[in-house]
């Protein structure tokens, strides 16, 4: 067994899961804070304001970063739905339902600040664009999939339902992505691309650390809100007891 198998092997462990992913939060939280501070400095700072929409345009080191992730988090959670429904990986349930609130946030951050960067640019907070729209969406699906896992007693019935969910919305991200190629929007082209980027250096890079920011600041939240899933719904079983009693740390 290679070492991807191995690791892969070991995170069906909840005992091995949950101090592994303690060992890592404090470097996450750090990294993440410093990060964080750092591309909030270069953005409001360092950076210049944009050329036609001035000062305005800082939001984007919220707003992108923020959009970004809501798109990111979906897509992962239509993996972590296929590997439960496939593998039977409880952990990977756990992962995924975990990743819901995490994604609605950051969904409804990007849909709040596109709107108050819309109002100068725009001059309107909301158009039924098809980007804002199909983002809205977004919001919905991951809304649909905490309800509908809140709507079951048992927790791997309700994840299975929830991982269905996940993998039928993953349609929507296409739509996300590609409409303001496909259809006459207001919203403008994207800007980051894997061709390249039509922003300035000075701009990108604090836009940049912002993503990588968001993306620990993910992981480092997955990963508290997981554990603590774990150890509720294992409460009762003797590896969380033996916590308890300081046996583990």
């Amino acid at each position: 067994m290679n070492r991807f198998m191995l690791f892969f092997h070991k995170l069906g462990s909840p005992p091995w899961f949950y101090q592994f992913s303690g060992r890592l939060l404090p470097w996450l939280w750090t990294v993440f804070l410093v990060l964080a501070a750092t591309g909030i400095y270069l953005g409001l700072v360092k950076a210049p304001p944009d050329y036609l929409q001035g000062e305005s345009a800082r939001i984007m080191y919220i707003h992108v970063p923020s959009a970004y992730l809501s798109m990111m988090i979906y897509a992962l959670m239509a993996v972590m739905g296929f590997i439960a429904l496939v593998w039977h990986v409880r952990i990977s349930e756990i992962m995924m339902i975990s990743s819901a609130p995490v994604g609605a946030m950051f969904t409804a951050l990007a849909l709040i600040t596109g709107s108050l960067w819309g109002r100068p640019t725009w001059g309107t907070y909301w158009v039924w664009d098809a980007r804002l729209t199909s983002e809205l969406v977004l919001l919905f699906l991951y809304l649909g999939i905490m309800g509908l896992y809140a709507a079951h007693d048992e927790p791997r019935k309700a994840a299975r339902a929830a991982a269905l969910l996940a993998i039928v919305g993953v349609v929507n991200l296409p739509i996300i992505h590609y409409s303001v190629l496909w259809w006459n929007t207001l919203h403008q082209p994207p800007s980051l691309t894997t061709g390249g980027s039509s922003i300035h250096p000075s701009m990108l890079w604090p836009l940049l650390v912002m993503i990588v920011a968001w993306k620990i600041y993910y992981i480092a939240n997955l990963l508290d809100r997981a554990r603590e899933k774990l150890l509720d719904q294992d409460r009762n079983k003797r590896w969380v007891a033996d916590l308890a009693h300081g046996d583990k740390t």
